[in-house]
């Protein structure tokens, strides 16, 4: 995983001023974990939390958040903890493979990031969030890769210009790779006006199959699927579900303890 904090401290240079401001998407989160969970105040651990706006948002939805994140943000977080209600909103600087926090959670979350590295690092992760950081009745929500959309995505390559008025001020290329025989996305990111400037994002993606296998051992297991707004029961034949095999690039995993 070599490549994971140089790519995250670009991202930060590059759209971090964009997405340090809570949005449409944070909300969408919290409506959601409500909708699944019930809106009773909970503790909520959230991880890879990059700029704290979904732990601010559900901060602000009465919950108690920890965020925790591997690159420093605190320009763009320092004022979201500023805004929150005193003790509700932490955000630390830490890789969470390593960070020790002392404390379970009713709530463990990880949104747009699971997959980094391979299916060891995976797994270790999954352990910590199941015997370290969630209580018996707690529930994990994961954003997971879904690997059939990105497989179609191979190639394709996205322009996105500068947009300074929304915080994005740098002129950027995105092309999509992916290895069929790994499931794993490849997004190589460049600067237009610096060839020096390009980073490469490597996302182990998981079929909900390959997620129940990924998930033995573990302490973990899968309790429910969401594709877009849509609850699905893992169990059930799901033949040309068209949201998983062409539509939504992540499903989120509800998990609960073995």
């Amino acid at each position: 995983m070599d490549w994971v904090k140089d790519f995250y401290e670009g991202s930060v240079r590059w759209w971090g001023e964009a997405e340090s401001v809570i949005g449409e998407r944070d909300r969408r989160r919290v409506a959601l974990l409500h909708r699944l969970l019930g809106d009773a105040p909970k503790t909520i651990l959230d991880l890879g939390c990059g700029s704290a706006t979904t732990a601010a948002a559900f901060a602000q939805a009465g919950h108690r958040v920890v965020g925790v994140d591997l690159v420093d943000r605190s320009g763009f977080t320092a004022p979201l903890i500023a805004q929150a209600v005193p003790g509700a909103l932490r955000v630390l600087q830490a890789d969470f493979y390593e960070v020790d926090l002392g404390e379970r959670f009713d709530v463990v979350t990880y949104w747009n990031g699971f997959g980094i590295g391979d299916d060891r690092d995976q797994r270790r992760l999954l352990r910590r969030i199941a015997a370290e950081w969630l209580t018996e009745e707690g529930t994990a929500m994961i954003d997971v890769f879904n690997p059939l959309v990105w497989a179609a995505w191979h190639g394709d390559v996205e322009h996105r210009p500068a947009i300074p008025e929304a915080g994005y001020h740098h002129d950027l290329f995105e092309r999509n790779g992916f290895d069929p025989v790994s499931n794993r996305a490849e997004l190589t990111w460049a600067d237009a006006a610096d060839a020096e400037e390009r980073f490469t994002q490597y996302l182990r993606c998981y079929s909900p199959a390959d997620l129940r296998l990924l998930l033995e051992t573990t302490g973990l297991r899968l309790h429910r699927i969401v594709a877009g707004e849509e609850p699905l029961d893992p169990a059930a034949v799901h033949t040309g579900h068209l949201p998983l095999l062409e539509e939504h690039y992540e499903y989120l995993a509800v998990l609960k303890p073995d």
